[in-house]
């Protein structure tokens, strides 16, 4: 369900606004919370007249300290009648403190018809203010089928008011941008799959992809078998709605560099015939997160002025249980012509990334090659829900994508390829088994998909982004809510920007 909620720099003050809720921001301080006054419109003595202490005594009262994302609310008459105000800490105003701010801002005026916030204030700088939108935005983001009671309906218009709002026109539009690519990635992977088969998916890219003037190319499952897309079939035989993989291109003018990016798309993950427990099959409908990302980067690229050529890969599939799915012990070709032992049913991940990333190779010679899937639970193990798994074959690359997770509030870690683990990957039988065949190294999963992806990139720089923990949220919180975050959209998106 796209943000309904819409963010327009003002030139005003609080003061004087017409809104339903306000908010005036307070920063921390060495002597204290120090109000911004910036978009007010009342001197500080004016203000502290309104309340029935000086606002001061009011924040001492409450131990508000101005931390990024706290609040404390009061009725006041700042002179048009009551209204209520709340005072929102944005810590030393740095674009992740904003961020917070804003996504706490966006959730405490749930309800209302309008809100206004001081936030435009010049000293905040455009970073800052485009996080703040950001975190505003993803937090307002809602998908239910469900009826929603009012109170929890997010704001439809969100001012931001201050000295600064002329300038803030371009910040603003770049949050927008960002967050709103989330929420079309996160749109997707909330569907339920009953809904989500491959056809389905490969049909909202070519919706998606036409609006946003991309290239679409779609193989059905004649196309696939005919140009030797093994991997994807074997992974999707077993369901009644049969696989897909979809090609997005964008080209701006004289492009610098190629880009490829590959998503795992997943759309039901039962495990196949190494059959998932019920209690993690629940949030399969998420496993399509790494293709809905990669559909949303494309389509926001032309938005944001991407200056590279980037190749999107959609391998799309439904891992299903039934007579017809690939066995353990079954043994498949990929595109690349790399055999493939199957052990693991439920390793399927790789295997349609392995094809996609394989023609990408062979086909559309791109100068980096970049990966997002949700694809183990030990990187989960790992690092936790806020953290993503990042791999990589190139320094520069792996160092450029953790500073703009940073930047992003997308955190990456970097874990090794670490070399004596390739051996668990041989088989007997094939080129490769899909899971390590041996536990002389107390089986290191997300290395181990990371070690077999590689055997597909060539000499291509590559980086490999395994999203399984915090590609999906259990709580609403900060700029998450339930189901599928999208992570790493915002991230990639800074990235190819800044390329």
């Amino acid at each position: 369900m796209p943000v309904a909620t819409e963010i327009h720099p003002v030139e005003g003050v609080l003061a004087e606004s017409t809104a339903d809720r306000v908010a005036l921001v307070v920063r921390t301080g060495a002597d204290g919370p120090q109000p911004v006054m910036d978009g007010v419109g009342l001197s500080p003595t004016d203000l502290d007249a309104r309340f029935p202490a000086s606002v001061a005594r009011l924040l001492d009262t409450y131990d508000f300290s101005g931390k990024p994302g706290q609040t404390v609310e009061f009725p006041v008459d700042l002179g048009r009648g009551p209204v209520r105000l709340t005072f929102l800490g944005i810590g030393d105003a740095t674009p992740a403190e904003m961020r917070r701010a804003g996504a706490a801002f966006a959730r405490s005026v749930r309800g209302s018809s309008r809100a206004a916030v001081n936030v435009a204030a010049p000293e905040h700088g455009p970073a800052a203010l485009t996080a703040f939108v950001e975190g505003a935005l993803l937090a307002s983001y809602t998908f239910t089928l469900a009826e929603t009671p009012r109170s929890a309906v997010p704001a439809p218009r969100l001012d931001l008011l201050g000295s600064a709002a002329e300038e803030a026109a371009d910040p603003v539009r770049h949050g927008t941008v960002l967050a709103r690519a989330t929420a079309t990635a996160r749109d997707l992977i909330n569907t339920p799959s009953a809904e989500k088969d491959p056809a389905w998916l490969a049909a909202r890219a070519e919706e998606i992809g036409g609006e946003a003037g991309l290239s679409v190319r779609v193989w059905d499952e004649t196309a696939l078998k005919r140009d030797g897309f093994g991997a994807i079939l074997a992974v999707g035989q077993g369901a009644v709605r049969p696989p897909r993989l979809v090609e997005l291109s964008y080209t701006p003018e004289n492009p610098a560099g190629h880009v490829v990016l590959v998503g795992k798309g997943i759309t039901f993950d039962t495990g196949g015939l190494s059959l998932k427990p019920n209690d993690n099959m629940k949030l399969m409908k998420t496993d399509m997160s790494g293709a809905g990302i990669v559909l949303a980067v494309l389509a926001a690229l032309r938005d944001l002025g991407v200056r590279t050529r980037v190749t999107g890969l959609m391998a799309l599939a439904e891992n299903a249980f039934s007579g017809s799915a690939v066995r353990p012990g079954d043994v498949l070709t990929t595109y690349s012509g790399r055999t493939v032992e199957v052990l693991n049913t439920d390793a399927e991940g790789r295997l349609v990334l392995a094809d996609a990333m394989g023609y990408a190779v062979a086909e559309l010679a791109p100068d980096v090659l970049v990966d997002v899937a949700t694809l183990t639970g030990a990187a989960k193990v790992a690092l936790g829900t806020g953290i993503g798994a990042l791999f990589a074959t190139d320094d520069d690359l792996a160092a450029a994508l953790v500073d703009a997770g940073e930047r992003s509030g997308e955190a990456l870690w970097r874990l090794p390829l670490q070399e004596e683990y390739r051996d668990t990957l041989d088989s007997p039988v094939a080129d490769l088994a899909n899971v390590g065949v041996k536990s002389d190294y107390g089986h290191p999963g997300a290395t181990e998909a990371a070690l077999f992806l590689r055997e597909f990139v060539g000499s291509v720089p590559w980086a490999h982004l395994d999203i399984a923990g915090p590609g999906r949220s259990m709580s609403e919180e900060g700029v998450l809510s339930k189901g599928g975050t999208a992570f790493t959209t915002r991230l990639l998106l800074r990235w190819l920007t800044e390329r």
